[in-house]
Parts: C-alpha cells; sequence; structure tokens
C-alpha cells in the first residue's frame, strides 16, 4: 500500500475538521473524493502531504511511519530530515497551479530535480521535455506562467510533479480555477495518467469524471466518510441518505 491514513484527527480552534477518518490508497489504484464545501476533503489532503499536522492519528507511507499518536493521545511526526524523505513518496497538484512566476516553464520543471535529486542539467531538461511532449505543450518551455492559459498552466504543474517521479500524485481540485473549455484539457491528461496506472488521489467535483477515471470514490462530509465504493455503486445506488441528498444536486 503506497499511503495508509488511520483513525486521522484535526481541528482549527473548535472546528473539528476531521473525525476519525481512515482509508488507504493501492499501487496504481485511483482514488476521487468528492463532497460538499467543507467537509473536510482538501484539509485530509494538506494533512496527507504535511501542509497541516494532524491532531492524532497515523501516516503511513511504504509501511513506514511518518506520523502517530503517543501514548497521551499526541501526533508525534519524524524529524524533519526524516519527513524530506517522505516528501519524495509524493507530488501534489493544487488549484491555482502554484509555479513560479518569474521561473521559465523549463525551469519551473528542471530546479527541483537539480537541486532536490541532485539531477545533472541535462538530464533533468530531457525528462522536462519528455513530459512536457506528453503534456502536448513542448513548444511553451520557454515562456513564462503569465504567457500560458490556465489549463497549460495547470498542465506544467501536473508535469513538475510526475518530473520528481513520485509514487502518488495527489490532486486538490485541479480544475476548479479553470473555465469549462480549459477543464476537459486537465481532465483528459489525468484519465491519461490513469491509463498508465498511475497511483492518484483526486479531490474533484467533477462527478462524470470520477465515476470514468476512478477505481473508488470516497464520499465525505462534515469530517467523516459518509459512504465509499466502486464508482458505479456509489454514484447508481449510493446507500446512504446523505450521498443520495449531495448527488441529486448534480442531476439536475
Amino acid at each position: 500500500m503506497i499511503i495508509e491514513m488511520k483513525n486521522i484527527k484535526k481541528q482549527f480552534g473548535d472546528n473539528v475538521v476531521l473525525k476519525d477518518i481512515s482509508f488507504g490508497v493501492d499501487s496504481g489504484e485511483v482514488v476521487s473524493i468528492i463532497g460538499p464545501s467543507g467537509s473536510g476533503k482538501s484539509t485530509l489532503l494538506r494533512c496527507a502531504t504535511f501542509l497541516e499536522t494532524i491532531d492524532g492519528g497515523e501516516i503511513i507511507y511504504m509501511g513506514e511511519h511518518a506520523a502517530h499518536t503517543d501514548v497521551q493521545g499526541k501526533a508525534v511526526y519524524v524529524t524533519q530530515q526524516e519527513l524530506k524523505h517522505f516528501r519524495s513518496y509524493y507530488g501534489l497538484v493544487f488549484q491555482q497551479f502554484n509555479l513560479f512566476p518569474h521561473y521559465s516553464v523549463m525551469k519551473n520543471l528542471t530546479d527541483a530535480q537539480v537541486h532536490v535529486l541532485h539531477r545533472s542539467k541535462e538530464e533533468a531538461e530531457e525528462i522536462a521535455m519528455d513530459l512536457l511532449g506528453k503534456m502536448g505543450i513542448a513548444d511553451r518551455a520557454d515562456a513564462y506562467p503569465y504567457q500560458l492559459s490556465g489549463g497549460q498552466q495547470q498542465r506544467v504543474a501536473i508535469a513538475r510533479a510526475l518530473a520528481m517521479k513520485p509514487q502518488i500524485l495527489f490532486f486538490d481540485e485541479p480544475t476548479s480555477a479553470l473555465d469549462p473549455e480549459l477543464t476537459g484539457e486537465v481532465l483528459n491528461v489525468i484519465r491519461k495518467l490513469a491509463e498508465e496506472k498511475m497511483t492518484m488521489v483526486v479531490v474533484t467535483h467533477e462527478m462524470a469524471f470520477a465515476k470514468a477515471v476512478s477505481n473508488r470514490v470516497i464520499f465525505m462530509d462534515g469530517g467523516v466518510i459518509v459512504e465509499q465504493g466502486d464508482p458505479k455503486d456509489v454514484f447508481d445506488d449510493p446507500k446512504e441518505e446523505r450521498t443520495k441528498q449531495f448527488l441529486r444536486v448534480f442531476e439536475r
């Protein structure tokens, strides 16, 4: 299993955002997380990628603990140095692309390869060009983010994440900042990655996409997993009333 999250708890002040969430992702699996705004989906991803610290539970990558709960019930993390090792397991693609605006597309893709993975500039550029070709934007290598459409920027962000050769890719609503025309471009890239058996967790509002591409769908609401299972079962025959209510909105 690439990642396991067990009994995850997270609150901000008095607001309990995640209440005892457990799930895992196997190699080659595509898991979509759906649910209303404020249900804890993005916070769960931020906890999985150490952008937020959990208050309790366990985070396990490739069988190794990155965080666990001590006898006092407090979450304890490995050292910062050890966390670097865990960060090498995943890539994260944000809603807002998060490209470096003062770097060209090529430098956005090669910088971390050279400084974090210590690849040569030549090797990093070769990997970058190969990925930009797969994304259909090889001709934009020398452009800067401001010269690209939103869809192109998000494809650069996906290529940048893939350049680090992660075991798993996390997507936090990768199309929510895009207009409908550009959304299709990005979803097609993720669809191709799914066909190549890239392990992915995708937080999304794109229900048709989640149904078509996922091996498993998780429906969250109020900081808990309400229902999960095969996409066909969750979308066509949901067991929980709350899931039915949520999906009814998308059928209108």
